[in-house]
């Protein structure tokens, strides 16, 4: 079944909703111009579709009523002429915006939770917006269109805003806008601008319905740089602020803004690891240096082979990983030893690396929304390969465990919705019966009495895990059942579940269970943790016929477990 979406407007959108619907089953809109109503009623036909993503690609003159009161402006600007620019600045305010505070102020009432809401930001065009004699008002009122879109964001952590003018800009005005289909019925866009707008309304609904990819991992010699790092002192490396330099440096430009959305970055190099190391570390027109990249294999190995390595080092799946590498041959190696990775084809030439790693972003990295816990990738990763190393200097695995010095911390789920949603949803190979839930329906489920919910925060002597594992127990039947437990892939392996889950049998037993139940369901992608209650002690009590499994144990006669393991607080 395809997700249910809805395309509100104040112009005419029938030609992208006739292209969306090839795709998606499309809210069935009334004309246009009446987006605010439609919300606002909660008898409409749009209340009883329930998209799951509604856009809202709104025209921002058509808001303003094509009044822009140019005699207003000035006037206010001559009045507050001594109050300085902050002053200045609120007395536009006051005088061009009642029309903008009252669509922002009627939409904060319109966001529903459970639903997502992509509003568009703003470009102002129309035949009169030629004849301003300032040209700065336009950008003013974008801002301010800009700046309402940021406090509904602010407000809801379901409101998204949909890159109107990133796509006008690409195409230019005068691709862009037709006063001929605008004076014939409403229609602002041209076709080329309609596809454009579906395009990216399919991405999004991609983004806020798929799982991301988490690591990209890049060669270095002609993939950072033109030229070979070993070679330097003969052929000068092409890294500068000039010609082919610039393309490759702008390339490693996007790479570092990737780090700071959540991307973790890695090298796969064919090369002397001193050689590279002293490029990335001296070269004056490095953007990226040793501290951005996670992870490194720099020697002389098959790549799919440092690939593998580094799955396991950082405890993800292969299909977490996209690869990124100048060579047609060590491309297609990994693409037939690893079908899992994701090798995206290299560009042609160095000036066109920078936007294909924009368009590689989107497509495989992009989230609808970043979290703290996204921008602290990189970190938090980092530190997985220190621990790795402690791992094989320690050699004993019960010592490697208890010089972690693992805490851990039981959190309150409603003050953590968010990330609770995104855990439940997003979790794959630690995650028992792979249920998924929409942030109205979480928000039921926490506050529902006969269900109980637990979140656990992880850290270590290296560093802080953050939000991990997450479960959902049912204490409607004869005994509580485990009706859903996840744990981020990222503390895998070091039997942190055996204290999550002993503290959830400590706190039921408390509350006067004698028993817990739980269940397994497999999929393509849980195997790991198929014997998770078998290895923890409980007894299989059935099996169904694809698989799935339920689980039992007393309470009382539960085994001890996960010595290693303090808690935070109280537990």
């Amino acid at each position: 079944m395809s997700e249910k979406i809805a395309v509100l407007s104040n112009v005419n959108m029938s030609y992208v909703i006739r292209l969306l619907r090839k795709e998606y089953q499309v809210y069935d809109v009334e004309g246009y111009g009446n987006e605010l109503g439609i919300l606002m009623n909660g008898q409409s036909s749009y209340h009883a579709f329930a998209p799951k993503i509604t856009f809202l690609i709104v025209d921002l003159l058509e808001v303003l009523g094509h009044e822009l009161d140019l005699h207003g402006i000035l006037t206010q600007e001559e009045d507050t002429g001594n109050l300085g620019e902050s002053g200045r600045e609120e007395a536009r305010l006051c005088v061009t915006l009642p029309r903008l505070r009252d669509w922002f102020g009627q939409m904060d009432h319109c966001i529903l939770p459970g639903r997502i809401y992509y509003i568009s930001d703003a470009w102002l065009w129309g035949p009169e917006t030629g004849a301003l004699p300032e040209a700065e008002l336009p950008q003013y009122l974008e801002t301010q269109w800009l700046q309402g879109l940021v406090w509904l964001r602010q407000r809801h952590e379901n409101v998204r805003i949909f890159p109107y003018r990133q796509i006008i800009g690409s195409l230019g005005e005068e691709n862009s806008f037709s006063l001929k289909t605008w004076y014939l019925g409403k229609i602002l866009h041209t076709s080329e601008a309609q596809k454009r707008l579906a395009e990216e309304i399919c991405r999004l609904v991609e983004t806020e319905t798929g799982v991301p990819k988490k690591v990209l991992l890049v060669d270095l010699d002609n993939t950072l740089w033109g030229g070979l790092a070993g070679e330097r002192e003969h052929t000068p490396l092409e890294l500068s602020e000039d010609h082919r330099g610039l393309a490759y440096k702008n390339a490693q430009r996007v790479l570092r803004l990737m780090t700071q959305s959540g991307v973790v970055l890695g090298i796969v190099s064919k090369n002397n690891e001193e050689d590279a190391l002293t490029v990335i570390r001296e070269h004056p027109h490095m953007v990226l240096r040793e501290e951005d990249f996670v992870i490194r294999r720099i020697n002389w190995h098959p790549k799919h082979e440092n690939i593998r390595e580094i799955a396991d080092s950082l405890n993800l799946g292969l299909d977490a990983m996209v690869f990124w590498d100048d060579s047609p041959a060590e491309r297609e190696l990994v693409r037939q030893m690893l079908p899992q990775v994701e090798v995206p084809d290299f560009p042609e030439s160095p000036e066109e690396l920078a936007s294909e790693l924009v368009k590689l972003y989107k497509m495989y990295f992009r989230k609808p929304r970043l979290t703290a816990e996204d921008r602290e990738k990189t970190r938090q990763y980092a530190q997985n390969e220190q621990r790795h190393q402690l791992e094989e200097q320690v050699g004993d695995f019960a010592q490697y465990l208890r010089r972690l010095q693992i805490q851990a911390e039981s959190l309150d789920p409603e003050r953590h919705m968010e990330r609770l949603v995104q855990l439940v949803n997003k979790t794959n190979q630690f995650n028992l019966t792979t249920l998924r839930y929409s942030l109205e329906e979480m928000q039921k489920i926490v506050a529902n009495s006969s269900k109980r919910v637990y979140l656990y925060r992880v850290e270590d002597c290296f560093g802080d895990y953050g939000i991990v594992s997450a479960a959902i127990v049912d204490l409607t039947g004869e005994a509580p059942l485990i009706e859903e437990w996840v744990m981020s892939c990222r503390v895998m392996g070091k039997q942190v579940e055996d204290a999550l889950l002993g503290h959830m049998e400590t706190d039921l037993l408390a509350a006067g269970y004698g028993q817990l139940r739980g269940r397994y369901v497999p999929t393509a992608k849980n195997r790991p943790v198929e014997q998770l209650y078998d290895r923890l002690g409980y007894q299989m009590v059935a099996q169904g016929s694809r698989g799935e499994k339920e689980y039992c144990i007393l309470l009382a006669d539960r085994p001890h477990r996960a010595d290693h393991v303090t808690w935070m607080g109280h537990v």
